[in-house]
């Protein structure tokens, strides 16, 4: 059997996830970020993607929002400020937020805001497709 820790990933709306989990695969601004039970202690941030969650040997994915990871030794914690599992998300609203984002980038609107609504569309419209 592999070996598992605690994992908590939180949202200012709900617990979203808690249970022991074998790995975890998140984005944060230096690239993904793989853990693995006794993985060395970390606090980093946590950007706008997809997470990869394997417990009892089966991968789940989710679309996650900027927040914080915090990493100890058998314990992990995400403070995200959304949460998504593939079937919470509406395509078709996914979608008309990336032609939206897309949109707004092409006409230089808001640079900044643009471009993270049009992350969050593709992180979300990606977890969705995984699943089909």
């Amino acid at each position: 059997m592999a070996k598992t820790f605690f994992l908590e990933i939180f949202t200012p709306e709900r617990k979203f996830f808690t249970g022991y989990v074998e790995s975890l695969v998140i984005k944060t601004p230096e690239g993904e970020m793989g853990i693995l039970a006794g993985h060395i202690p970390v606090v980093s941030v946590v950007d706008i993607g997809p997470v990869r969650i394997k417990s009892n040997g089966k991968w789940m994915d989710a679309a996650l929002g900027e927040g914080f990871i915090e990493v100890t030794r058998d314990r992990v914690v995400v403070l995200a400020d959304t949460a998504e599992w593939p079937y919470e998300i509406d395509v078709n609203r996914a979608l008309a937020a990336k032609q939206r984002a897309e949109e707004r980038l092409r006409q230089k609107v808001d640079y900044n805001h643009s471009k993270a609504a049009l992350t969050r569309a593709m992180a979300r419209l990606k977890v969705t497709r995984k699943r089909s």
